[in-house]
């Protein structure tokens, strides 16, 4: 008799029948499996977060000008992430890579409390690593959103 071992890293046992789990990223949201207002994989997000902040960091290091410009980088990303989200939708890094952050609840814009919110847990960045079946962030489950491909 075959005597299967696994550890605590292995994860519980997953059945594909299981109607708790999604065919696809997004489905108990009523987003499309793919194209626009799907969701897309963790790398591009990633990539977006790098490009906003490479953002911030040119401007922190225009106004410094050869000092410490850690803390002013973060106070701008911060500061772009809510203006772009709440008046856009998107941040510049998101936009370059086609993505926005959208409310689940309305087709309405995200609006500056959620914005804030949102901004104010990826600051902590763990939030961001802790991600449910459909890939969603802690953040974003905690404010009604997510980061849909916008075309």
């Amino acid at each position: 008799m075959a005597r299967s071992t696994g550890s605590w890293l292995s994860g519980p046992p997953t059945d594909p029948s299981d109607p708790a789990t999604p065919e696809y990223p997004g489905q108990f949201l009523g987003l499309p499996p793919s194209g626009p207002g799907s969701l897309p994989g963790m790398g591009r997000r990633i990539v977006a977060l790098f490009v906003d902040w490479m953002i911030a960091l040119g401007i922190s290091l225009l106004i410094v000008r050869g000092g410490s410009a850690s803390s002013l980088t973060l106070l701008i990303w911060f500061v772009i992430g809510i203006g772009a989200v709440t008046l856009f939708g998107y941040t510049p890094g998101q936009y370059f890579l086609r993505l926005r952050v959208i409310r689940i609840d309305a087709p309405v814009g995200v609006g500056f409390v959620r914005a804030l919110a949102r901004q104010a847990l990826l600051v902590f960045v763990v939030p961001a690593l802790f991600t449910d079946a459909d890939g969603r962030g802690m953040h974003d489950r905690a404010t009604g959103t997510a980061v849909a491909r916008a075309r």
